[in-house]
């Protein structure tokens, strides 16, 4: 590995740490090690797929304001922070919209979808690293019954 890779890896490493994995909405380790393999030049797609609890449900030990709310609303609080925080990295949002019907195959059932780029592994890996953006994401746990995210590249 060079250098460069090497402190790939060492980030990859510590966002593993901090954030855990799969069990907390969050991707496996396979997943960061195929971001970490990408080049430089590899911009990255995220295509998000989000169903809203009717209520959130924050942990117990969350004690920073109220947590009887809407998922729809917690995901807000998510949204506030989540956006610009893309954009400080240099991600942008290609579209966030109401889903609206399965065009082609099994019919699914979604409330939001949200597609994010980012232009190298790095900004990725940069959003992860952001502690107001980690602090956020228990707002995006709470909102969501269930999310699929797939990872495109390009």
């Amino acid at each position: 590995m060079n250098t460069i890779d090497l402190d790939i890896a060492n980030r990859v490493e510590c966002i593993l740490e901090t954030w855990g994995t799969t069990g907390n909405g969050m991707p496996s380790e396979k997943t960061w090690q195929i971001i970490a393999g990408t080049s430089q030049d590899q911009r990255l797609t995220l295509v998000n797929f989000f169903k809203f609890r009717d209520r959130a449900a924050y942990p117990a030990s969350y004690t920073e304001g109220d947590t009887d709310i809407s998922g729809e609303e917690a995901f807000q609080r998510y949204a506030k922070i989540s956006m610009p925080s893309l954009e400080q990295v240099g991600g942008r949002f290609l579209m966030v919209a109401p889903f609206c019907k399965t065009f082609i195959g099994a019919d699914q059932d979604w409330d939001l979808v949200a597609i994010g780029s980012y232009p190298s592994q790095t900004a990725l890996l940069a959003l992860f690293e952001l502690e107001e953006y980690r602090k956020a994401y228990v707002h995006r746990v709470a909102a969501c019954a269930e999310q699929t995210v797939s990872l495109c590249l390009g």
